[in-house]
């Protein structure tokens, strides 16, 4: 796996009460058979992706969700060079603010103040070298700076301390800025760091300052609204720097991923094959099979992802496509072979963090609980992010062991610090902030996200996490139509099912209940520690009510 921020409720539309319960139309022809599997390798490159299903990817350009600075104007070649100890201040900031978990709402604007003090001063090292002024030193091409790929495939932290130096001995070299902001979208990803957003879009601005429409800073700017979340604007910006450069990779791959999130499959599937005809390579190989796994073509997406890794070299390549290939499998229920793709993963890039959380969650669903407990600790310890902290949180209950219940607490706890540092960064937290509230937090809070969420993308998780917000507040009835679109385009998600079959069964269709709760169960047992559970408990009831 999948940013824009609003904190208020968006006024209701019309298709909010009412959507189709179908798939959406056709609005671009789809071409079958998997192009993409027989083009041409390439190495590459924005979740929790988007929306968590998809690992975040190496070179190009991400979204997330799944799938990037602070301080105000000064130096944006001298902020942020190593990352290490300001990981580590961040880190210890969000659990100091969600310290006593439970304490959490009467501590929020104290904790959210701690938290915009960590984002505006985290890594940020004020030094003169990038002022333009007296310089006298021409615009250079970027060629004498790093490129996102080596930065990809080194290490990102010395990667951007070089970057820097190179910019402060060349400022007007608007290509060393663009890959400059680029870096930073990704220190914030890899780092959970979102405090890096606006170092990233002061660098990509000063690009454009000296070039004007310049398409790298431009697919970086797309690069940097998907990250954020603002898909309306990933998707302008991508379509701007492909008017300036129609084979931009970066502009390409978030074009889909924008599309994708937007939920307009069938443009996404079009934008694929576009890809897929002017750069074929790892990152458009992975956003290709992706596109088709959401409209149920596992087959095509599995076919495309082997082929992709078979042509994989790079390290950071080899784990992005082997950690897809492990999600692919984990949603399909075959854990042995996700874990064989994870342990592939991490042999490549042995802290790869995708890899590292898909591993902790197919040992879980194994039975291997106390490997997986281990692996979250490992994971949250360092990158605290809504994803794996809720799946720590939900291995702790149930385990159910002393102090169990408010370690989960605390977990639960981080997410909203996590939110907090998020928006600060100018991100858009209204997905994750539904998903997690709906289940473990403030009920009412996961509605009014959800809806608004709803209000700016149809995408089926938008509709899932509308669906089952609404379920939580006990509006079932409205919530149906939303889990059926969840559902309508053919994606295999057993936590999609689940929630539809729950819904399904407070609304009094015991059959639909029944279809939908067996089909989660037998697709994968262990989508959740509670919730299947839970699913196995509804389904024995409905059972015996026969």
């Amino acid at each position: 796996m999948p940013p824009r921020t609003t904190d208020s409720t968006p006024e209701r539309r019309d298709d909010d009460r009412a959507p189709s319960t179908g798939p959406e139309p056709e609005t671009a022809g789809e071409r079958e058979g998997g192009a993409a599997a027989g083009a041409g390798a390439g190495s590459g490159k924005g979740g929790d992706g988007t929306s968590g299903a998809r690992p975040a990817e190496p070179g190009a350009g991400d979204t997330a969700p799944t799938p990037s600075p602070a301080g105000g104007d000064g130096d944006e070649a001298g902020e942020g060079g190593e990352g290490g100890d300001d990981t580590d201040q961040r880190v210890a900031a969000m659990r100091r603010a969600a310290d006593g978990g439970r304490r959490w709402r009467a501590l929020h604007l104290a904790g959210c103040a701690v938290l915009l003090a960590v984002a505006v001063t985290g890594g940020a090292v004020a030094v003169g070298g990038g002022q333009d002024g007296g310089t006298g030193v021409d615009a250079v091409s970027a060629a004498g700076a790093l490129s996102p790929g080596d930065l990809a495939r080194g290490d990102l932290d010395a990667g951007i301390a070089s970057l820097q130096k190179h910019l402060r001995a060349q400022p007007r070299d608007f290509g060393g800025w663009s890959t400059l902001g680029v870096a930073y979208v990704e220190q914030a990803r890899t780092k959970g760091d979102p405090s890096r957003y606006p170092q990233a879009e002061r660098a990509l601005r000063r690009s454009l300052d000296l070039e004007p429409g310049n398409d790298q800073a431009l697919a970086g700017q797309a690069a940097l609204a998907a990250a954020r979340h603002d898909f309306p604007g990933a998707l302008n910006h991508a379509d701007r720097a492909l008017k300036q450069n129609p084979y931009n990779e970066r502009a390409l791959c978030t074009r889909i991923d924008a599309l994708v999130e937007l939920g307009r499959y069938d443009d996404a599937a079009k934008a694929a094959d576009t890809a897929d005809d002017r750069r074929p390579g790892v990152p458009v190989f992975t956003r290709y099979a992706y596109v088709h796994e959401l409209r149920g073509d596992v087959r095509t997406a599995r076919s495309v992802l082997e082929r992709a890794l078979g042509s994989a070299s790079a390290p950071a390549d080899v784990a992005y496509v082997a950690t897809s290939l492990g999600q692919l499998a984990w949603n399909q229920g075959e854990y042995k072979t996700a874990l064989g793709h994870y342990a592939r993963a991490l042999a490549a890039d042995d802290a790869y963090l995708p890899a590292l959380e898909g591993r902790a969650r197919a040992q879980a669903a194994s039975g291997d609980r106390a490997a997986a407990v281990a692996g979250l600790e490992q994971v949250v310890a360092r990158f605290p992010l809504p994803g794996p902290l809720v799946a720590l949180g939900e291995l702790y209950e149930d385990r159910g062991a002393d102090g169990d219940r408010a370690k989960a607490g605390d977990q639960y706890a981080l997410v909203d610090a996590w939110t907090a540092l998020a928006r600060a960064g100018g991100a858009n937290t209204d997905l994750e902030t539904a998903l997690a509230a709906a289940d473990h937090g403030d009920k009412k809070e996961a509605l009014r996200s959800a809806r608004a969420e709803w209000d700016r993308r149809h995408s089926v998780h938008t509709a899932d996490a509308l669906a089952w917000a609404l379920h939580v507040n006990g509006r079932d009835e409205e919530a149906l139509p939303y889990a059926r679109r969840a559902t309508a385009t053919g994606y295999r998600n057993a936590v999609f099912l689940y929630h539809r079959g729950v819904i399904e069964r407070a609304t009094g269709d015991e059959r639909g209940a029944r279809t939908h709760l067996k089909a989660a169960l037998d697709l994968n047992p262990g989508f959740s520690p509670l919730g299947a559970r839970e699913a196995r408990t509804a389904l024995k009831d409905l059972e015996g009510n026969r």
